[in-house]
């Protein structure tokens, strides 16, 4: 999509967000940068890229369209050839009832690529314009899965095995162009095209295991010789900037890398282990956009919390869950949505894991007296409006965020708790006053993440009379009213959209029907056995949230400075209205975009 400056001016003064003077400044940075205006404003967030796009398409009319790359059915993408729609940047994304392709385009007014396409694929097609980073995302698809690296691997190795049996380590072994070099590039590679947020390299006695993390869980993919173990870990620490003669201590290091056009962090921990040296890296897309609330899975009475809470002007906002549960990420979509130049953004993290353009953020270094409460009692000078701590851990950091949010500033947080409610009792076991835990809090998330059915070949199924008595064990589905709630819920889910790749559209799916009538629960979906290869076979494929946000109402503040238990902080949050973690997991399972197999799986400690 390419955009005229007229145009893009015109864009920016129908919205009556922006005015002369700001517009004036663009245009000077126009020139001295020598940028179309569209760049500028996207690069310097006046617009995010999906904002741009939607005010271009209400111009000309033509329909705006975001979708999941990884969630369109490998047929449908193949409808358009690989070389076809590299040429003219055209993702077939859908197919109506009736037969019509539905193209999502970067630029919708090219009328000779509209006219071939037609041609070619010889069927009616409905146009539709994306983003050019969701063009790319739709491309990357073509390159499959990297099923074929480990392939590739083998015979990187293959030329790296010597017949010594040493580990002495030359400069020609880490080299750019070394074997080594390239059994990195492909494992990182590998790792990317798979979706992978970690990547394990582990020696073992006679051999080393490299695992991926794929939808939170760890798979073996490939062994390699003993023998390189030492050339692998000094090449990675070459890239991350670390030490490689110090075996005895651990070293965090970060580096970035290219794939697909994408740019990639790659946060690396090394760790000395009774084998070897052991290397984790952590893997993060800093191309990729923040995503929406809703996209994280938000809803009905907690996506309305939420939305409530951060537009207030002061107050604290708290995330609790285990490690790996999304935290970071729901921090960073707020974060993301409340950035504008007309407030000061200030963070203090360990590790910093998103980069917000146009926030201030500080790494947490204890070894050069840079802890959280320091860190935090230095941005309190920094003139702040909004304020995010990564993790609140000590009576200190709680007494200054505590005090922070008292004297006018919107304060983000999280907490390891089992659920929202254990969270206010935990800032009281800090020492925080209860009036001032009443006063300054707004709400408590608490968050898991559950593995989406691949949407290819998920199964429905209707329950026997067991399965459904052990559902009436877990969620309590005959208690007074609960099935008419569920399905009160589930009506709600479904105008929600939460279940569809394209909810504009989900009344024409299956899963748009309702899986609750008559007080009972009539279809239910689970993982295929043998998955198919759009899921590598396991079933699932991309991850959600699940969440209970609890509100800090007038009631729970009484309890708050009654120094209620938990248990009676839960209680009174469902009847102002909160959903538990279980019971929202339990509405997206009757949704089919999960298992009820993975709510437990996560929430079993409340079962």
């Amino acid at each position: 999509m390419r955009v005229s400056d007229s145009l893009v001016e015109k864009l920016l003064t129908a919205t009556g967000k922006f005015t002369a003077a700001q517009l004036e400044s663009l245009h000077k940075q126009e020139k001295s940068e020598k940028k179309p205006l569209q760049d500028i404003v996207v690069s310097t967030n006046t617009l995010s890229e999906k904002e741009l796009t939607r005010l271009y398409s209400a111009e000309i009319d033509v329909p705006f369209v975001e979708f999941s790359a990884r969630e369109i059915h490998k047929d449908i993408l193949e409808l358009i050839p690989e070389r076809t729609a590299r040429q003219y940047r055209a993702i077939a994304f859908d197919i109506d009832q009736d037969g019509t392709i539905f193209i999502a385009m970067e630029d919708p007014d090219d009328v000779p690529a509209i006219s071939f396409l037609q041609k070619q694929l010889g069927k009616p097609v409905r146009i539709h314009i994306t983003t050019a980073s969701n063009v790319q995302a739709a491309l990357d698809q073509y390159d499959g899965d990297g099923s074929s690296v480990g392939t590739e691997l083998e015979k990187v190795i293959a030329i790296q095995e010597k017949d010594n049996s040493d580990e002495v380590i030359d400069k020609a072994d880490v080299a750019e162009d070394s074997p080594i070099a390239q059994t990195v590039n492909l494992i990182i590679d590998y790792g990317v095209r798979n979706g992978a947020s970690d990547i394990h390299i582990e020696p073992r006695e006679n051999f080393v295991v490299v695992r991926y993390r794929v939808d939170g869980i760890l798979r073996e993919v490939n062994k390699l010789p003993r023998k390189v173990l030492g050339a692998l870990v000094s090449r990675i620490k070459i890239l991350s900037n670390l030490k490689i003669d110090e075996h005895r201590a651990p070293q965090d290091g970060r580096f970035k890398i290219v794939v697909s056009n994408h740019v990639y962090a790659l946060r690396v921990s090394t760790l000395p282990i009774i084998d070897g040296e052991k290397v984790v890296m952590r893997i993060l897309d800093e191309s990729s956009r923040p995503a929406t609330l809703e996209e994280l899975g938000y809803w009905g009475y907690s996506l309305k919390a939420v939305q409530q809470a951060i537009v207030q002007p002061h107050g604290m906002v708290l995330v609790t869950g285990p490690t790996g549960s999304g935290k970071s990420t729901s921090l960073f979509s707020v974060l993301s949505m409340l950035n504008n130049p007309g407030v000061n953004i200030s963070t203090v993290e360990d590790p910093v894991e998103y980069r917000v353009i146009g926030a201030n953020q500080t790494q947490v270094n204890p070894v050069a007296g840079m802890t959280f409460s320091s860190g935090l009692r230095a941005l309190l000078r920094q003139d702040p409006n909004i304020i995010m701590v990564g993790e609140i851990r000590d009576t200190e950091t709680a007494d200054l965020a505590v005090q922070a949010a008292l004297t006018g500033h919107l304060v983000f947080s999280t907490l390891h708790t089992n659920n929202a409610a254990t969270c206010l009792p935990r800032l009281l076991d800090m020492n925080i006053e209860p009036f001032l835990i009443a006063s300054t809090v707004r709400v408590v998330i608490g968050q898991r993440l559950v593995r989406r059915l691949c949407v290819d070949c998920r199964e429905d199924y209707e329950p026997d009379a067991a399965r459904l008595a052990e559902l009436d064990k877990v969620f309590q589905l005959k208690s007074t009213g609960a099935m008419q709630q569920l399905n009160e819920l589930e009506k709600s889910a479904l105008e929600a959209g939460i279940g569809a790749t394209n909810p504009s559209r989900i009344n024409k799916r299956d899963a748009a029907k309702l899986s609750t009538s008559q007080g009972s629960i009539t279809k239910l979906w689970r993982a295929h056995e043998d998955g198919c290869d759009n899921c590598n076979h396991t079933g699932y494929r991309g991850r959600m949230g699940i969440y209970e946000v609890l509100r800090n109402t007038e009631t729970i503040q009484q309890l708050i400075v009654a120094n209620a238990t938990s248990e009676k902080l839960q209680n009174q949050a469902v009847q102002d209205g909160m959903l538990t973690m279980q019971l929202d997991g339990l509405v997206k399972a009757l949704r089919g975009q999960t298992s009820i197999e993975e709510i437990m799986r996560v929430t079993a400690e409340k079962a």
